[in-house]
């Protein structure tokens, strides 16, 4: 199993969005570093769901659920995958507290930021976990 962190405008689609449906087909991803790591999904695999703009946050977590595939329904090459919501965390980790953490300094989150979908090595899993009430 991996774990990957998927960003969402809340405005757009937020969380409560997500829980009501309970499952979606994760798709506008048209960055290709993010695109290369949708590819790279698996059914059982965790996803920290971020709400980026307003909320800046840690607020969920998903599970996906297929296997990733080119979404033709695009009309600019892309791919998604279908995710399962898991549950909405009742400690969402800011922006600011993972950037005030020392140990997180290498999540993609603070380095790479205009990332919408991203790897999230299992150490800093182990970091994260605790931080949302795990």
């Amino acid at each position: 199993m991996s774990y990957f962190l998927a960003k969402t405008d809340p405005d757009t689609y937020s969380l409560a969005d997500f829980e009501k449906e309970d499952e979606t087909l994760w798709d506008g991803v048209h960055n290709n570093a993010a695109l290369l790591f949708i590819r790279q999904m698996h059914p059982c695999d965790q996803v920290f769901i971020y709400e980026s703009l307003s909320t800046k946050a840690i607020v969920g977590l998903a599970e996906v659920t297929s296997e990733p595939a080119e979404n033709k329904a695009d009309p600019r090459r892309s791919w998604a995958v279908k995710m399962r919501f898991i549950k909405r965390y009742e400690n969402p980790v800011t922006l600011a507290q993972i950037k005030a953490e020392p140990s997180l300094k290498d999540f993609k989150l603070v380095k790479e930021s205009r990332l919408s979908v991203m790897p999230v090595d299992e150490s800093l899993v182990k970091i994260l976990q605790p931080m949302l009430g795990e």
